[in-house]
């Protein structure tokens, strides 16, 4: 009998056989076994005082029990990163701009006027020499096809899966919730199913493919999995978060769908979050917040980043120029919740005057930006371009070094879509920035357009990160450039 009975923790728990109830079921006896006990406490101490003649305890007694009931049997359990991993492409996936360029125009047939619009858009992209794209670009012409894009889906799923599951020492058999985003490339069976069937995962396994979300996909897949947690208690949930580039290729000559062409770049991660309460001694991170903003409903904004066909029926991205303009509003509506809930008073104050202000008095003054600074130490912002990131944080008024991250990760990975939150938090870890007791901001951004807000908290020291992860061979050499300035060093 004694293994139905375990103390971890430091608190007594009841615990079932695996081998004699499924997982759910252990846990609906558990709660059942919590409840009856509650119901049992209370009958026996009301009973007695009943017995003694005293209503008032009664009413007291009621009260108190309701409040322990609440705080410890009926409230969310907390959320934990307990660790992740991130895809370092091989070195043969690299693509320097001249060959980018020399491929580009033999395939596409270009005139010199395309071909320096495309270095262009390299060269002030802020991305590096060495940024990488799947093997299947590389052919001339491009093999787009769908059996290329699950090859590639396994190339840059597989590792940073098992890479997780070595790193926190577990079995595919201890994932609870699998959620996989990519937003370009919806194979069926799902990718999620081709992760369950690779891993011969459980049968009771809760999994859920996130489509079309764009660059904001991962951290909506957090903020999805957070609220899935809610209701299944004792869990571990992984997201899986890449884009396939293979099938997303385009392959004809309208310049506002060439762009993605230049920007986009591999990249994957694998995410662990947790509410099993020994998660809280491995963890890195707790979640404090999860916001979404949603622009969808402005047909401007819907239409400002969208897949569509050109003159010629050939189907791209296409990115029209009142993207930037579109952007910079969904960040204020995010951010104006966002204060709402993490601001001191003094900066909520301070934005309040400034909203009556512009309102009555001088509608020409601008609203004031409030000090995010204030409660958050760290940022994880979307790379769509050295220009965007420089601009977001002379909005937020952020320091150089705060919007170092996001603009290294662009100069040596490119924009890797959803993913790239996580070479930013590594780049970070690996500078050893981030102190217990901190927080970290991670901004996702995507077409629709939509925006998803994280704020982490640091639970424990993270040191030594430096040799290992994607930035192992190069975060020495970083930063490579002065974050606000043009020069380089």
């Amino acid at each position: 009998m004694e293994h139905f009975f375990k103390f971890k923790d430091d608190h007594f728990t009841l615990t079932f056989p695996k081998t004699i109830f499924p997982k759910h079921l252990c846990i609906s006896l558990s709660t059942s076994f919590k409840v009856m006990l509650f119901i049992i406490l209370y009958l026996v101490v009301s009973l007695f005082l009943n017995n003694k003649q005293e209503p008032i305890f009664l009413v007291l007694l009621t009260i108190f029990l309701f409040i322990v009931y609440k705080t410890y049997f009926t409230s969310s359990p907390e959320i934990y990163l307990v660790d992740y991993s991130c895809l370092k492409p091989p070195n043969y996936w690299r693509v320097p701009f001249s060959a980018f360029l020399e491929h580009s125009r033999i395939v596409h047939n270009l005139d010199q006027e395309s071909v320096d619009f495309m270095s262009k858009i390299l060269v002030s992209s802020g991305q590096s020499q060495r940024t990488c794209i799947p093997p299947s670009l590389h052919y001339i012409p491009p093999r787009s096809t769908n059996e290329e894009a699950i090859n590639e889906a396994q190339i840059v799923l597989f590792p940073v899966f098992e890479d997780l599951l070595s790193k926190t020492q577990l079995s595919p058999l201890d994932i609870d919730i699998l959620i996989v985003n990519c937003s370009g490339f919806c194979p069926s069976p799902s990718l999620s199913s081709i992760i369950i069937n690779k891993y011969s995962m459980r049968e009771d396994i809760k999994s859920f493919n996130i489509s079309g979300m764009g660059c904001s996909a991962s951290a909506l897949g957090v903020d999805m999995a957070q609220n899935l947690l809610k209701v299944h208690k004792n869990s571990n949930a992984v997201i899986l978060s890449t884009e396939i580039l293979s099938n997303g290729w385009y392959s004809g000559k309208d310049r506002s769908m060439m762009v993605l062409n230049c920007l986009f770049r591999t990249g994957s991660a694998a995410i662990l979050i947790s509410n099993k309460a020994s998660a809280k001694r491995v963890s890195k991170y707790r979640l404090l917040y999860a916001l979404r903003t949603q622009g969808a409903f402005d047909d401007i904004a819907y239409k400002s980043a969208i897949r569509e066909e050109d003159d010629k029926g050939i189907i791209g991205v296409t990115l029209k120029k009142d993207v930037l303009h579109v952007a910079g509003e969904l960040l204020r509506t995010s951010f104006q919740t966002l204060g709402s809930s993490i601001l001191p008073l003094e900066e909520k104050i301070k934005y309040g005057f400034s909203i009556i202000r512009k309102k009555f008095l001088n509608n020409s003054r601008e609203l004031y930006v409030p000090n995010f600074r204030k409660v958050i130490q760290h940022y994880c912002l979307p790379t769509s371009g050295k220009t965007v990131i420089t601009e977001i944080g002379k909005k937020m008024k952020l320091k150089e070094d705060e919007v170092e991250p996001a603009l290294m990760t662009l100069h040596r990975f490119g924009n890797q879509s959803s993913s790239s939150l996580w070479y930013e938090l590594a780049y970070m870890e690996g500078k050893e920035r981030v102190k217990q007791g901190e927080r970290v901001l991670q901004l996702g951004m995507g077409s629709g357009p939509k925006c998803t807000s994280l704020v982490w908290e640091c639970t424990r020291p993270i040191i030594g990160e430096a040799c290992k992860g994607p930035w192992a061979d190069c975060i020495d050499s970083y930063p490579v450039y002065s974050c606000f300035r043009k020069d380089k060093i």
